[in-house]
């Protein structure tokens, strides 16, 4: 029997630096079951618990936790094959530089500074060799494909190369970086995505010129017969209204979730006369008598060490009649006013017609890169980034939940903020468990041999 078809079972996965789960929800979805999950942040495993109560979660550093995780993941599955490994190791140590730049500084001499958390992945990679499961997969930052770190030889090498050397040869795969809003998320957020198999039908796949990455389902612009990209406004252009100014504005008790927090008054005054898609930084004069709007805008330019740095020379006061600005602004210990310094994107709306940008942890912070809503005076409500993340597409729980000794209905306003700016979206891991379905049955190969035959027949 196919064990596809096993009666009274789904293909198994584990998820190791699982988060809050939110990815692996949409991966549940598509029709797998998770045996185990690794987290080592307390509150977000708990939250693992609420939404995976079938799975087995271990808390804890996978350091410490490794040997467990290899005991404990093969009595889970019994007679069972391990259909899929999940992993995103810590992103926050991936390096910026180009690759060639680093490998030239070592042979140099000149080796760079390399941060202990990047040789995290080291023990994923030893866990998916050890179980050795259909599919091997690592989400991560784009930087992931620039990243040098130190193996367990003392070497230095690509983390890249070490995946397949790793895995061995029964395993072939690629790494692509994804941009999100291709795949129905109305948000730009791109993350390389290293998938691996030792299934034939994945060999075939490639060999055919095919991808172990599901195809777009939408377009930019709408090329190729796609959908365009789901906009902003096509996602959360029906929320309830809210303003920052007040805390009885602030907050619509209609919608759980659909909560901001209130604007000192400063704040409000910048962002109220900041237009759509717009920066702070570049608003105008508001004096009645003046209404100038040809004060110069906010921008950057290189140093002398070629880091681009926001000017420090733009106007806080109009150059025509010298009123204050509703530009962001600091007061100086002389108690004099100067523009406040950050980066040009601070303080900047989003745009109705495009995707939302890069949900961060940051996103309820104005101060953020263009976190401010499109029109109104606010930042996101959480419940709107849980739609623009994709999250309220599916049944993700945000409580009860237990850490230790304290219990909670629900999660905390921070612990949900930065579960989302932590986690891939989990429509796109949904797309992506359906591509993998139907790469082990067959299917994908089937529809990939038939389209290669209509392009023979074409030419």
């Amino acid at each position: 029997m196919n064990w596809l078809q096993t009666k009274n079972s789904l293909p198994q996965a584990i998820s190791l630096f699982a988060g809050a789960g939110i990815g692996d929800k949409g991966f549940e979805s598509a029709g797998f079951r998770f045996c185990l999950h690794n987290e080592i942040e307390a509150d977000r495993a708990a939250l693992i618990v609420t939404n995976f109560p079938n799975s087995c979660v271990i808390q804890g550093d996978i350091l410490e936790r490794e040997r467990e995780i290899l005991s404990t993941v093969p009595n889970l599955l019994g007679q069972e094959e391990l259909f899929a490994a999940i992993a995103t190791p810590p992103c926050q140590g991936m390096s910026q530089n180009g690759l060639g730049t680093l490998l030239k500084n070592v042979r140099q001499g000149l080796r760079p500074e390399l941060d202990p958390r990047n040789r995290l992945i080291l023990p994923a990679l030893r866990i998916a060799a050890a179980l050795r499961p259909k599919w091997v997969i690592f989400e991560n930052v784009s930087r992931m494909s620039n990243t040098v770190i130190q193996d367990e030889t003392g070497g230095l090498a690509p983390i890249l190369d070490l995946i397949p050397e790793y895995l061995g040869n029964d395993y072939i795969g690629e790494a692509k970086v994804v941009e999100f809003a291709d795949y129905g998320v109305p948000q730009r957020r791109q993350r390389l995505i290293a998938i691996y198999s030792r299934l034939p039908e994945a060999r075939q796949i490639l060999q055919a010129g095919g991808s172990l990455i599901p195809p777009p389902t939408h377009d930019q612009s709408g090329r190729c017969g796609l959908p365009r990209w789901i906009t902003v406004k096509d996602a959360i252009g029906n929320f309830p209204f809210l303003d920052g100014k007040t805390a009885a504005t602030a907050r619509d008790p209609r919608l759980f979730l659909h909560h901001v927090p209130v604007l000192d008054s400063k704040k409000y005054e910048w962002i109220r006369h900041t237009p759509e898609n717009e920066s702070a930084f570049n608003n105008q004069c508001i004096n009645p008598k003046c209404g100038f709007d040809q004060n110069p805008t906010h921008g950057s330019s290189r140093d002398c060490s070629g880091i681009n740095r926001a000017n420090r020379d733009t106007p806080l006061y109009c150059i025509k009649c010298g009123a204050l600005l509703p530009r962001p602004y600091t007061r100086e210990k002389n108690g004099q006013l100067r523009i406040m310094r950050g980066y040009t994107s601070a303080y900047k709306r989003m745009s109705w017609n495009q995707p939302a940008p890069t949900l961060t942890k940051n996103l309820s912070f104005p101060c953020s890169d263009r976190k401010i809503h499109p029109s109104q005076n606010r930042v996101l409500s959480l419940a709107e980034a849980c739609k623009l993340h994709t999250i309220s597409d599916f049944d993700y729980k945000w409580g009860p939940i237990a850490t230790g000794e304290r219990q909670f209905k629900q999660a905390p306003d921070s612990l949900v903020r930065d579960a989302i700016g932590e986690s891939i979206p989990p429509r796109f891991m949904y797309l992506l468990g359906q591509h993998l379905l139907a790469i082990s049955t067959g299917k994908a190969v089937a529809r990939r041999t038939q389209a290669v035959q209509l392009e023979l027949f074409a030419l």
